[in-house]
């Protein structure tokens, strides 16, 4: 019993590190996904789209035109974003496919992340770093 409480005791921080991982690369695949559901809705709605990253209320927002918001949600808590979006972590999706392009680094649970998002075609890249 003594070396099967050690073993457990042992295991535990090591799984705990495991789920948040998972977690964490959960949302990266969904941030990628939301970024990509912008694009495809501007070529099927013939409608810019733009996804918003607003670190002051840490939400992301998809926004469809100018001013309609068809999607929001709170980021995870103790996510940073650095970003080289044109203007304040926005990346903006043409009818045509096209973006304004971007590169969001993304720093969750001490893990970093690259989000790409290619100004030609649009495509969106997730990478752990």
């Amino acid at each position: 019993m003594l070396i099967i409480g050690l073993a457990a005791g042992l295991a535990a921080p090591s799984i705990a590190r495991s789920m948040d991982a998972v977690k964490v690369r959960a949302q990266i695949a969904s941030f990628a996904a939301l970024l990509r559901h912008a694009r495809e809705q501007a070529i099927t709605s013939g409608r810019q789209h733009s996804v918003v990253i607003d670190s002051q209320a840490a939400q992301i927002r998809l926004i469809a035109g100018d001013d309609e918001v068809k999607r929001k949600r709170a980021f995870p808590a103790g996510w940073a974003f650095e970003g080289t979006a044109t203007q304040n972590l926005t990346v903006r999706f043409e009818p045509q496919g096209s973006s304004s392009g971007a590169e969001f680094r993304i720093v969750a649970a001490a893990t970093v992340y690259q989000v790409t998002v290619d100004s030609m075609t649009g495509r969106v890249r997730a990478a752990r770093q």
